[in-house]
């Protein structure tokens, strides 16, 4: 499997025309675009080589839920990978049963789930056997599955938007105990960059990145997708 570069631009950049120039800047086959929900229909339109994904989904596939969106919605705009439990929406009150359902929506609706998990500070601080059971947690009501249309992002809490960054070999340490529980490709989210993206895409257990800050920039992100594709 080819490294994959996963780039969430979050609730960035304001708008559309901003949006289509960097994603043009970004399309590169094994990188997956997951632009705000106002833009996911003209990304795709733009798109030639990169998979478009969605930062969220609902559990519904249609119904009186006002705000969300179903993930058959999501698949006929073209929608490819979703990513669930980001720790951005997990700290809005998502729990481990909601973003299962969510998880099984999405592949239910022909999408690829990509699962965050990830510790905080204050788990990392008291060990990896600490952040073992942390993490072994979020992953229980997954255990043992081999589904193709699964991908799981381990994303230290601690890492994300804060320019600090796991040790590769702490985070290749994780992904081999993620994939002991859950037979998937493990990618690594954490400020990344194109100065790091290398020390964690030649570990053989990381399957890619999940990138945030640095994908709003398309001569950074470039960047990045060279380094995946020689290492």
């Amino acid at each position: 499997m080819k490294k994959i570069l996963i780039a969430n631009w979050k609730m960035n950049p304001v708008s559309e025309k901003e949006a289509i120039k960097l994603a043009r800047a970004e399309d590169f086959r094994n990188a997956v675009i997951v632009p705000p929900f106002p833009f996911l229909g003209t990304i795709k339109k733009v798109l030639k080589n990169a998979s478009l994904g969605a930062q969220n989904v609902f559990y519904e596939e249609r119904g009186a839920y006002t705000g969300e969106i179903s993930p058959v919605m999501l698949k006929k705009l073209g929608v490819k990978y979703i990513i669930i439990g980001h720790s951005e929406r997990r700290a809005l009150g998502e729990s481990d049963i909601m973003i299962a359902r969510k998880v099984n929506a999405a592949i239910s609706a022909g999408c690829v789930a990509v699962l965050c998990v990830g510790e905080p500070l204050s788990v990392r601080k008291k060990g990896s056997a600490e952040v073992k059971k942390y993490i072994g947690r979020q992953l229980r009501i997954f255990k043992n599955s081999k589904s193709k249309d699964l991908i799981i992002a381990y994303e230290p809490i601690w890492a994300i938007g804060t320019g600090k960054n796991a040790n590769p070999e702490d985070a290749a340490y994780v992904a081999r105990y993620i994939r002991s529980i859950v037979r998937v490709p493990v990618v690594y989210g954490g400020s990344t960059n194109s100065k790091n993206a290398e020390y964690f895409l030649i570990k053989k257990e990381i399957a890619g990145l999940l990138v945030g800050g640095a994908s709003l920039n398309g001569k950074e992100f470039r960047k990045m997708m060279e380094i995946a594709k020689r290492v």
